[in-house]
């Protein structure tokens, strides 16, 4: 029997100053894994977590 696609997915967080400014201190990008519910939430999530390459709480946003 094939297991049927639960409904919490695994999705990356990524830091969006990290990933748009080319002139930063350190060369690395701020990910985070985490889940979510791909029923609840079907559109792509933004949440603020804190960046250790810019050391300061930035906006994550959810990417592919």
């Amino acid at each position: 029997m094939a297991k049927s696609k639960g409904t919490r997915i695994l999705i990356t967080l990524e830091c969006l100053e990290c990933r748009s400014n080319p002139n930063k201190r350190s060369s690395g990008v701020s990910r985070y894994l985490t889940q979510k519910n791909r029923r609840n939430t079907p559109e792509r999530i933004e949440l603020k977590k804190y960046c250790s390459h810019c050391n300061k709480p930035t906006l994550h946003k959810e990417i592919k």
